[in-house]
């Protein structure tokens, strides 16, 4: 589980981010190869995304992207927090502040929560972004 003091020295990545990685036949899988050095941190959603996406859009077959993601999860170089209802009442906040999709503002609420520093991401609507505070937390949010 994440540290609750400070995640700066993990790298939130959005799904789409995970995916690339995981996925060597995705196009943009050659821009998410440097994440192979770095220590990231995920949360249930980024992982049920990322599990949804390779099996029923990239058609991986379903045992091979649990043994990916949980291989990810559990790589001792990386960081999981969980969500608890105030993460889901942040979200909701962030949801409606942001005008964001509710995927997007968990995500965004549980790294916040974890105190993580950046976030990296292809998603143009929350490049438009920036940076996200919540409380005394806040989040970078750059491209890949």
């Amino acid at each position: 589980m994440a540290n609750p003091k400070g995640n700066q020295e993990h790298l939130g990545v959005d799904t789409n981010v995970l995916v690339a990685y995981l996925d060597g036949a995705h196009p943009l899988h050659a821009k998410t190869r440097w994440l192979a050095h770095e220590s990231i941190i995920l949360n249930p959603t980024i992982a049920h995304e990322t599990y949804h996406t390779l099996v029923f859009k990239a058609k991986w077959d379903c045992e091979e992207a649990e043994r990916a993601i949980l291989d990810a999860c559990s790589d001792p170089r990386n960081a999981f927090v969980n969500q608890t209802i105030r993460t889901t009442k942040a979200g909701l906040e962030l949801a409606v502040r942001h005008r964001l999709g509710g995927r997007d503002a968990l995500i965004l609420a549980s790294l916040l929560a974890a105190r993580t520093k950046e976030f990296r991401t292809f998603d143009d609507q929350l490049l438009a972004l920036r940076k996200v505070r919540y409380g005394d937390s806040t989040l970078s949010i750059k491209p890949v």
